[in-house]
Formats: C-alpha cells, structure tokens, sequence
C-alpha cells in the first residue's frame, strides 16, 4: 500500500520561493509543507478517488457560480497557513473577503489565505491520523469547517471551529455546508 512520504527539511529551510521552484520542478507530484518546513510527497491518486474528489469539487463549483461569493480549489490548490504551512485539501471554498487582502501574484502561487471550508477524501492509501491532524491543523489557522470523508471507513468526520467534532456513519445522508456555505449540501452518495 503506498503511503504519503515525509522527506526531512533540506539542509536549510526553503524560502518560499525555492519551495513553489520546487513544486514545479516536480509538477508530476503531490507536495505539501508542514509547519517545520519538511516536505511531504504523497502519491497520485487512484480513478476511484480521483472521481469522488472531482465529484465534491464540481458540486461545490455549481453552488459558487450561483452565490459568486468566492473561489473554490481543487486538490491542486496549494494555501500557505498562518503557521507557515502550505496545504492543498482535496476540496476548498475560500470568501472574497479573505481573498481581498491578498495579490494577483500572491494568487498565482501559494497563497496566503485561509479558506472557510475545506474537505479531506481519504483513500486506501491515506493515513487517518495524519488527515485528522490536518483537520486540526486547518481549524487552528482558521478554517471554518472541515470535512474528512473516510471512504473505506465509510463514514465522515465534520470539524467546526469552536465545536467538536461530528461523525456521520454510512454514506446514505446528505452534508450541509451550514452558515459557512449557505444552501450547499452534499450527497454522500457520490463517495460509494
């Protein structure tokens, strides 16, 4: 079973320049940073998982265009944190409002903002704890509400800032995007 790879930092940290060099460098792969500034590298996905992440993303898309409140990302979207970490979720929506404070360059890159929402697909090959601890890590810095969809576990874990966390068993409900994506719901069915 391939898993995610953590590389140890280089011998000195990458500025956030050589970091995007980096990534683009070795576009062919999936890269994050985490807040130390070590390099994770995790694997393509698979047709299955690919599908269900493009299925939430298309969703999420169909509900912007309708409320043009924001942008949504993809599992390509890479977002620079509060804590120096660079994260791309499988699926995100970020406000025009928290967009408004960054560049038209800045948005070309990394950039450094928070989305409201965020959501993690998990796949055979994923590690839960590391998923639960992205979670974590995202309402930390800001995000508003998270999902982590554990398709072989079949069930999904809803994160809200300033609640705990909610757990959904099976895959025959619909999620709300609350007050974070007013109107937008999601069927689980998608992720079967």
């Amino acid at each position: 079973m391939q898993q995610e790879e953590v590389l140890d930092s280089p011998a000195r940290y990458m500025t956030e320049e050589e970091f995007f060099r980096y990534c683009r460098e070795n576009d062919g792969l999936r890269i994050e940073r985490d807040k130390n500034g070590n390099i994770e590298i995790m694997p393509p996905t698979g047709l299955h998982t690919g599908s269900r992440n493009s299925q939430l993303t298309t969703e999420l898309t169909f509900w912007n265009r309708v409320h043009e409140k924001g942008e949504v990302g993809d599992s390509s979207t890479g977002y620079t944190l509060s804590n120096g970490a660079v994260r791309s979720p499988d699926a995100s929506w970020i406000s025009h409002e928290r967009l408004a404070s960054t560049t038209q360059d800045d948005r070309e890159r990394f950039v450094h903002a928070v989305p409201e929402f965020v959501a993690e697909i998990r796949s055979k090959s994923d590690r839960p704890k590391t998923i639960r601890e992205k979670m974590l890590e995202y309402l930390e810095c800001g995000v508003l509400l998270g999902w982590y969809i554990d398709v072989p576990g079949r069930f999904t874990e809803i994160y809200r800032v300033g609640g705990g966390v909610e757990i959904v068993e099976g895959f025959d409900k619909v999620l709300s995007g609350e007050k974070v994506l007013p109107g937008f719901e999601f069927d689980l069915k998608w992720m079967v």
